[in-house]
């Protein structure tokens, strides 16, 4: 069998298709209406929703295949992310990469293969909408567009999954999304006796900004805050806007002082924004950094509530 090539973004892909946090979880019939639809609509005996993590294809609505998942590298939606259109395989045993592959070979003997790629809307493939048949057969223009309209009603459901976890207003995660995301990186990095920092982050005077200039102008400054505090980050990471002009980073591997240095390097940062950006006022912030305390194991609700304390420290210290 081929494989094809892996991408540089296949990491930030998976992260991303983990934040959903939809794998192993029970099937939604809105998920199922369209695998029924799928089926009924094009005659064939199987019809997948089919989320492809590093190492496996999870289907998260199944249409008469025996199993919940299959290894990835035997997959066919392994091969359509890839794509950039509906990926067709009219008749698999004839195909050179797919004619030893044990699905193929072996149950449930899959000849036709059609699956629509499922993106997120920064482009990101997370699986396929896809259909399945153990014989050979052609698939037509208005077949394709067909798929192509189912398969764009289920990324419709997932970008209304992702937005549960996602603030739409500046792409950074909300609360929701930070607390499952920065639990699991807290738990880590007490399990390896490694540093972390938490950063909570107040716009000041940003009420004034709303007042005096209008909502739009705030919704800017807004962005403007989020898109530096995510340009000086790293991958690893973890950024958020908790609400309203409520901002967090957490900081794996890293200790206090580094943390500090960090808010040093983008007040600087927000400082240059201001001079350039033309905008009747400026964007200002403070701070509260703490530590997570690796003589006991914390829950990020604690380490915020910390954070959130010593940055009203700072305030009335600044006052």
């Amino acid at each position: 069998m081929t494989r094809p090539k892996a991408r540089l973004t296949e990491q930030i892909r998976v992260q991303a298709l983990h934040e959903l946090r939809i794998l192993d979880t029970p099937a939604e019939e809105r998920f199922d209406r369209l695998t029924r639809l799928a089926k009924r609509l094009f005659d064939v005996p199987i019809a997948l929703v089919s989320l492809v993590d590093s190492e496996r294809q999870w289907f998260k609505s199944n249409q008469d295949l025996p199993v919940r998942q299959t290894p990835r590298e035997i997959s066919f939606c392994h091969h359509a992310i890839s794509q950039e259109d509906v990926f067709v395989v009219p008749d698999a045993s004839l195909h050179p990469g797919f004619l030893d592959n044990p699905l193929v070979t072996g149950p449930p003997h899959i000849r036709f293969y059609a699956g629509y790629v499922l993106k997120l809307a920064n482009g990101l493939a997370m699986g396929t909408l896809c259909i399945i048949d153990s014989k050979p057969r052609s698939f037509f223009e208005e077949d394709l567009q067909a798929l192509r309209d189912l398969g764009m009603i289920a990324e419709n459901e997932l970008a209304a999954i992702q937005l549960a976890i996602e603030d739409d207003l500046t792409g950074l995660p909300n609360r929701r999304g930070f607390l499952h995301q920065a639990q699991k990186t807290i738990n880590l990095c007490y399990r390896l006796g490694r540093p972390a920092a938490l950063i909570y982050f107040d716009l000041t005077h940003f009420k004034t900004i709303n007042d005096k200039h209008g909502h739009h102008e705030g919704d800017a400054a807004l962005r403007a805050f989020a898109n530096l505090l995510r340009g000086h980050t790293r991958e690893s990471d973890i950024s958020a806007r908790m609400g309203g002009d409520e901002f967090v980073l957490l900081m794996n591997d890293t200790t206090v002082d580094q943390a500090s240095r960090y808010v040093e390097r983008l007040r600087e940062s927000v400082n240059q924004h201001n001079s350039a950006s033309g905008k009747p006022y400026e964007i200002l912030f403070d701070e509260g950094v703490v530590p997570l305390d690796l003589e006991q194991e914390h829950f990020i609700e604690t380490l915020l509530q910390k954070a959130d304390a010593e940055m009203f420290k700072q305030k009335r210290k600044v006052r």
